[in-house]
């Protein structure tokens, strides 16, 4: 039976201010914490053990899954006094896991939302014999990622960090931030100093003769790093495009939770999510957005492609696109705010304060 690691130690900088309270893999995506539906992927495969390697707010996660055993699995935290980077996190766990050496390690981060099929990449592993197996997807414009090229048989060959020049761009294959460790690879990554896998272990192991095994797998892959990806992809699990056994519902144009109040004229569309407790008023339209809990759309608003914080409020007539409002904003009536605008938390816009266009 494979273990694994999760990888949730991470400030979320990019998401700010939506992780100013809340550590990024518990932001809600589809109605629950992201983390839910990453841990049920994982026990939907098969795996029952899952260590997460804490950091930031670390003091947040057990609390809400305890054990893991209303999830149907045994989860343990390691929580990291001074940020190890991504191998370092691993090898800081290490003592946590079950695992003989020669015993595959699953281990993901925790900000992918994917459809990967994590048991063809144990498979894969398993059967190449290599020693870390690495899931690889394909991009159109790979510049922001690692580039892994692979031979014919799949093996990695090269591990080429954000390329600028064309020249440098040998592949549209990706490291998808998912990978199988042999365990003796994790017990010998350096303990107690910063690591990264991606500049260090990877590399090293490729100069040393280890077998990487690349297994390229496109189906849905979304990095949930900026906040406009996080919309997107909780929008995604709602319409049923990215799969998770943990969505609170069936899939649909909208997931609206028990304790929300939507007036019957709002429309409410695009895999919408409107949080427990929240409220959205007449006429208002909510497409592609997510309203967390308590927050108040008022009348006639026009929010698209938006996250809007825990016990927000959006005055009447007021149009958001693409934009981000923090807890507990105050946003008042007949503004315009568009493309990439974060309000932070606790903010107070007064009525008509900013516009895109003309009020007239």
């Amino acid at each position: 039976m494979t273990e694994a690691i999760l990888l949730v130690g991470g400030k979320g900088t990019r998401l700010r201010p939506l992780t100013v309270h809340t550590p990024k893999p518990m932001v809600p995506a589809a109605g629950v914490p992201f983390l839910t539906h990453q841990l049920a992927r994982a026990r939907a495969a098969g795996i029952e053990h899952i260590v997460l390697a804490t950091s930031y707010l670390a003091e947040v996660f057990e609390p809400y899954f305890g054990d893991g055993s209303a999830l149907g699995l045994h989860l343990e935290y390691v929580t990291e006094e001074e940020p190890l980077g991504t191998g370092g996190a691993i090898r800081n766990v290490a003592s946590k896991l079950h695992s003989a050496p020669d015993d595959p390690v699953l281990i993901f981060n925790g900000d992918i939302l994917t459809g990967l099929d994590i048991e063809a990449l144990v498979g894969t592993h398993r059967t190449t014999g290599a020693d870390v197996s690495l899931h690889l997807t394909r991009v159109e414009d790979p510049r922001a990622f690692g580039l892994v090229p692979t031979d014919a048989d799949g093996r990695v060959t090269a591990f080429l960090e954000k390329p600028q020049t064309p020249e440098e761009i040998v592949t549209d294959q990706i490291n998808a931030g998912a990978y199988v460790f042999n365990r003796s690879v994790i017990d010998s990554i350096p303990a107690g100093r910063p690591v990264s896998v991606e500049r260090e272990t990877f590399p090293g192991l490729l100069a040393s003769g280890a077998h990487l095994q690349g297994m390229v797998d496109s189906t849905y892959w979304l990095d949930l790093g900026t906040p406009q990806a996080f919309v997107r992809g909780s929008a995604d699990l709602v319409l049923g495009r990215a799969p998770s056994p943990a969505v609170p519902g069936r899939c649909g144009d909208r997931l609206i939770l028990d304790s929300a109040d939507v007036a019957p004229d709002a429309k409410v569309t695009g895999g919408s999510v409107i949080g427990a407790g929240a409220r959205v008023e007449p006429g208002a339209r909510v497409d592609g957005s997510t309203v967390l809990d308590g927050a108040v759309i008022e009348a006639g608003a026009d929010v698209r492609d938006s996250l809007i914080g825990a016990g927000a409020h959006v005055g009447a007539r007021t149009v958001l696109a693409g934009a981000v409002i923090g807890d507990g904003a105050r946003i008042g009536a007949d503004n315009e705010l568009r493309d990439g605008v974060r309000v932070w938390c606790g903010a107070v816009l007064p009525d008509g304060a900013v516009r895109f266009s003309s009020d007239q």
